[in-house]
């Protein structure tokens, strides 16, 4: 059946882009179908610390606003990047690319108090391209058909593309900022003379029962819920990259 055809499809996709893709998506369909506001989802320290609103920590970096372009347009750069990054430079390090989440969360929430932004989705999707651009330097990419450049541009070319629509580029600052920060101390610190990498994903993380995903029973027909341990491999300079992206 066609539905089992893209459920398959679905389950191919790597555990942490399946599980944030598929958040973002429902979150958008729950507000979409009037389950849940907007006003229940975005960052509010008084209502997080004062209210014990704990669930809006998470539920402002799922909502990229109602239906239509820039919804598709960000999940487009999220589905694409974030399974890049997770099939290259993460492959089989589950546990530190969940700890890249969590590390870029925490920081970007830090520093949204300063700026008052309600809703980080867009500077978490800025990071994961920040990431993988500087991670894949010489790979060439083409922006909607229009431009092609240099992996490291593209960030700056969504901060171009979302002053031409109005948008205030400050989330997207934010995205830069904190992915540049993450590559400084991962990437760049650890190999200099007399340093060392600070980032150490917590032991917790790499726990077998703290990474389920799902896979297909050996029928093909219905998902099921495996437990997979999560363990480091290939340094972060590793990628399966070499073609040009088309975005």
């Amino acid at each position: 059946m066609a539905w089992q055809g893209l459920m398959a499809e679905f389950l191919q996709v790597p555990a942490v882009t399946r599980a944030y893709t598929a958040a973002c998506v429902l979150t958008t369909a729950a507000v979409q179908l009037e389950l849940l506001s907007p006003f229940q989802l975005y960052f509010n320290p008084h209502l997080v610390f004062r209210k014990f609103q704990v669930w809006r920590l998470v539920t402002n970096f799922l909502f990229f606003g109602p239906l239509g372009f820039s919804f598709f347009f960000n999940m487009l750069f999220v589905f694409r990047y974030c399974r890049m990054l997770e099939e290259g430079s993460f492959r089989g390090r589950t546990a530190d690319f969940v700890f890249m989440f969590l590390f870029g969360g925490v920081l970007m929430t830090l520093l949204g108090l300063l700026g008052s932004l309600f809703f980080l989705g867009q500077a978490l999707t800025v990071m994961l391209v920040y990431v993988w651009s500087r991670r894949n330097p010489q790979v060439r990419v083409n922006f909607f058909g229009l431009l092609t450049f240099q992996a490291p541009f593209l960030p700056w070319a969504l901060m171009g593309f979302s002053l031409l629509l109005g948008n205030s580029i400050l989330v997207d600052l934010l995205g830069i900022a904190v992915g540049h920060i993450y590559y400084f101390l991962e990437d760049v610190l650890p190999n200099q003379p007399g340093g060392k990498r600070l980032l150490l994903t917590p032991s917790f993380l790499q726990q077998g029962d703290l990474c389920p995903i799902f896979q297909l029973s050996s029928q093909g027909t219905w998902p099921r819920l495996h437990e997979v341990r999560c363990r480091r491999g290939p340094g972060p300079g590793s990628s399966a990259l070499s073609a040009t992206p088309k975005l």
